[in-house]
This record gives C-alpha cells, structure tokens and sequence, in this order.
C-alpha cells in the first residue's frame, strides 16, 4: 500500500486584488505520478511555487507535510535540500554552457575550492544515461533540441537525490515523438521510486502517465480522481470547467470563396549558415473564409515559412511571389506586409508577441500605432477605447485593459495578441500555434474566434503541432518537412496516420 509523501492542507494565497487559492487540498502518495490540472489562471502554477518554496512560508496560509514532517520552506533551496525539484516551464538553463556545467550549476563538484571536470563529466555521464541521452557532457546547450534540453532538466533533477519531481507544462513546447519519450522516462522515474507531479493541458499525456488527477478550478480543488478504471477525458474536461464540452471543437460550416491569398515558389536560406536552404520552392493558396492548416514536425521549415512571409522576419536570399486577390504585394518589410493585408500571430506569444510588463491597452495598438495617434502624437482616449472594443469583442477577462498583460492568463494573453494583430485589418491572418500552453476551455474561446473571422471572409493559416486541432478546425492541411510540401489533404481525407505518412515518406504530393 502506498503511503503519503505530501499533504498540503487548506493552502490559502492571496494577491492584491485577487485569492489565487482558496483553502486548496492535496495528497500526493509515494511512488506515484500525480497530475494537477485546471484552465489557465486556476491557481496550479501558483500552488507548486507554494509548495517549492518560491512564494515562502508565511507567504500563504496552511501547512505542507512532507516526508511526514511538516516544512515551512524560506526558499528554492530549502524546498530542494528536501529534494522537492521544479521543472518550470520556461527552462532554466544557460544556453552557452556545457551539459554538464548546467547540471551542477550551483552544485559543483570540487576539490580544494577547484572544479573536479573528471568527476563533473563523470557524474554528467551517468545521469544522461538514465535519461537516455548519448551526447558527451561538453555539448554545449545551445546545440541540443528543446526535447533534449528538457531531458537535461531533469537529469539535474536527479543530480540533487530528488524524492519530488514537479513537471510543469513539460511537454508543451516538444514534438509527439520528444513527448512521449519524456513521459515514457517519467514512468522509468517512476519505477526507480522517483514521486513526479506533473501539471498539463495535455489530458491524453495525462491519462497515459497519472496514477492520479487533481482538479482545481477558481484556486479551489474540485475533484481528485483516480485513473486505474479507465478515467475519460470527458470527466477532467467537465471539472476543469464546470461545464459539459461534448464537443472539442465548435462546430462550423464554411463555404470559402475566391482564392485570397497565393504564395508561389517560395524559397529562404538560413540567416546565419548561408549554404542551407530552409524553404524549398514552396506554393499555396488560401481561399477567402477557409482555415487552412500546416502540419510537420518541429524543424519541417513551418514557422520559417511564415515568418519569411511576414515581411522577411527570418531568413536571407528570399524568393518567391506573394498575391493578395490576384495582385502581387511587397512583403518585403513587416510594415509592407501589414500594408498587404497580412498577419502573424508568433508561436512565442511571452518573448515576440506581447511587451509583458505593458498593459494591456498598450499591446493592443502596438502594431497599428498610425490608427491612434495624429502628428505623431498618441491619442491616449483612443487607444483605451479601441483597446475595450477587443476586450469586449474577444471577451478578454481583464478587470481594466489598463493591467499589465504579465498579469493574464495564457489564454488571455494569447486573446490579447490576436487583438493586437486583429487591429490592423488584416485580410489574411496566419496563426503560428495559436493554442500552445493554453487550457482546454481558452482552446475553445480562440478556436470560436478563428471560425468567426472565417466567417467574415478573412483567410487564415493555422500552423500547430497538434494533429487533433488541425483535423478539427481546418478546411485543407498542407504538409511540410525539410522545407518543402510534401502534401495536401482535405478535411474529409485528413487522418493522424496520413499526415504521418507523408511526413515521414517524403514522397510525392497526395490531393
């Protein structure tokens, strides 16, 4: 029988203006993964800072017991010389130094005051082999992939004799394949007697991995359920929301007209390595009121594509025709591609696609300041009142668009940036992961305002690494790896197995 290696008891923690969490409960027994979901802003993120020691004790209201004592954590340290490790979303490494140099940052292994490389590359070398990584501890960080890098994360993990792992979001930036070999390593962990609490919007990864699913909703806990007798994803959904979802995707018909936007034998070279193409001589089309998908796996050249589009964001040695209606545009600078008609909504919404510590009036008008101001001076009652038209128009749940955009939800902020981007009367909007560490309930907000822009005649591309969402929401999928399109499917023929195929056969053009 299992015991309990953490109990955190009626956890109160307040922020000015706001109660993040409300007398919030949790058991977590040894030896098991445990699961912790809810929509954006319920309070999950805000509970693992509590238990970890980045908001101390004192802080918040209640108590931790953990190992059987109860803990009043100071800091990270405190919490992590208990071996209660965080993996935060946004990785904590430092790109330019080694593997092993990141594993013990902070935790060097030494001799008379002087590092110990032999030992250092010694350790760094068994840790990565139980993480399955073959790459010599010297690598540097910065040439290894997102998916090996979160590997690298927890390897430092089990460097500090870890009895807690705590995953958040582990898995939203990493491709299907990296994705499940992580939660496969989690359930290696988990067999060596490794605890793991893992927080994600991802219910399939959750119902493969959790042995048990917490549900907080409005910083309070609703449920926790049990996964051994089959739990739906249907069940989490309706707790996470409060509500039945019977459908994922909104439903919607469309009828698309003329074709909209025409992009011919495009072609981008890296910017830094000038020998290696990116884009291969790529053509598509979007039609007037049609949501076309691009689907590939990470590295396929997708957000190159669009980003060469988009006013030559990325790239050198661009080629290519770009037509609006039939005409061509310059789309040679962002302003001349917004001229055009067109829009990017950028995959990293916290680091391109928003000035965080701005408010949310002030990103809203960022990319059409032209609209707002007169002899370049900026009309302030102007840009509050556009930016409430947006928040009212996209249902924004902010008190004030005067609030820092920091301050959102994931979902709202993501609301904010199509705001952003909506105010420049776009024709054609391209959507770079429009849905990314964002909740099941904010997927459904934005998937309802792709299909009412389609609705309006706009063109959208939609590029995801989500296969469900592609087949869900789009009227054509086009297919891309190693630059190049190497498919097309519509909505009636496209399949998981067959955007598969073609990815991984490379082979022809299927209609």
């Amino acid at each position: 029988m299992m015991t309990t290696l953490l109990e955190m008891r009626e956890i109160t923690k307040a922020f000015p203006g706001v109660r993040a969490l409300d007398s919030v409960s949790i058991q977590v027994r040894r030896g098991e993964i445990h699961a912790i979901c809810g929509e954006n802003g319920a309070g999950k993120s805000t509970l693992m800072k509590v238990l970890s020691g980045v908001y101390p004790a004192g802080s918040y209201d209640g108590e931790i017991i953990f190992d059987g004592e109860l803990v009043a954590f100071r800091d990270i340290r405190d919490s992590e010389d208990r071996g209660i490790i965080i993996i935060h979303q946004e990785l904590a490494l430092v790109p330019q130094l080694s593997i092993a140099e990141n594993i013990f940052l902070g935790n060097e292994r030494s001799r008379h005051g002087v590092v110990d490389w032999r030992e250092t590359n010694s350790r760094t070398e068994a840790l990565l082999a139980k993480v399955g990584l073959k790459e010599p501890p010297t690598t540097k960080v910065d040439s290894i992939g997102v998916g090996k890098q979160q590997l690298v994360e927890i390897a430092k993990a089990l460097s500090k004799d870890v009895k807690l792992l705590i995953l958040d979001e582990p898995t939203s930036a990493l491709q299907e394949n990296d994705s499940r070999r992580l939660l496969d390593l989690m359930l290696e962990l988990k067999a060596q007697g490794v605890t793991c609490i893992i927080i994600s919007h991802k219910l399939g990864e959750v119902r493969y991995v959790a042995d048990t699913v917490t549900v907080i909703r409005d910083g309070t806990t609703v449920s926790t359920l049990e996964t051994k007798n089959g739990l739906s994803e249907d069940r989490i959904v309706r707790d996470m929301v409060g509500r039945d979802m019977t459908h994922r995707f909104p439903e919607h018909v469309r009828t698309p007209g003329e074709v909209l936007m025409e992009v011919e034998g495009w072609n981008a070279w890296h910017p830094e390595h000038a020998d290696r193409q990116v884009i291969r001589n790529v053509s598509f089309t979007v039609r007037r009121g049609e949501v076309v998908g691009v689907a590939g796996l990470m590295g396929s050249g997708r957000t190159e594509l669009a980003m060469s589009i988009f006013g030559r964001s990325y790239g050198r040695n661009i080629s290519g025709t770009v037509r609006i209606s039939g005409e061509p545009v310059d789309v040679s600078t962002v302003d001349r591609a917004i001229d055009a008609g067109i829009s990017y909504v950028t995959e990293d919404r916290k680091s391109l696609g928003l000035v965080l510590d701005e408010t949310i009036r002030f990103n809203t008008t960022l990319a059409n300041l032209r609209d707002v101001s007169a002899g370049g001076v900026l009309n302030k009652n102007e840009e509050t009142r556009v930016a409430e038209k947006y928040r009212d128009a996209l249902a924004i749940r902010t008190p004030s668009v005067f609030q820092k955009t920091v301050n959102l939800s994931g979902g709202n902020q993501q609301k904010v940036v199509l705001a952003k981007w909506l105010n420049t009367t776009p024709e054609v909007l391209i959507l770079d992961e429009p849905t990314r560490g964002i909740d099941v309930g904010a997927k459904y907000e934005i998937y309802t305002i792709i299909n009412t822009l389609a609705a309006e005649g706009k063109g959208v591309v939609m590029i995801s690494s989500e296969m469900p969402e592609l087949i869900g929401m789009c009227d054509r999928i086009y297919v891309m790896s190693e630059g190049s399109l190497v498919g097309e499917l519509s909505a009636a023929d496209a399949t998981q197995e067959r955007i598969m195929s073609l990815i991984v056969n490379e082979q022809g053009v299927e209609t």
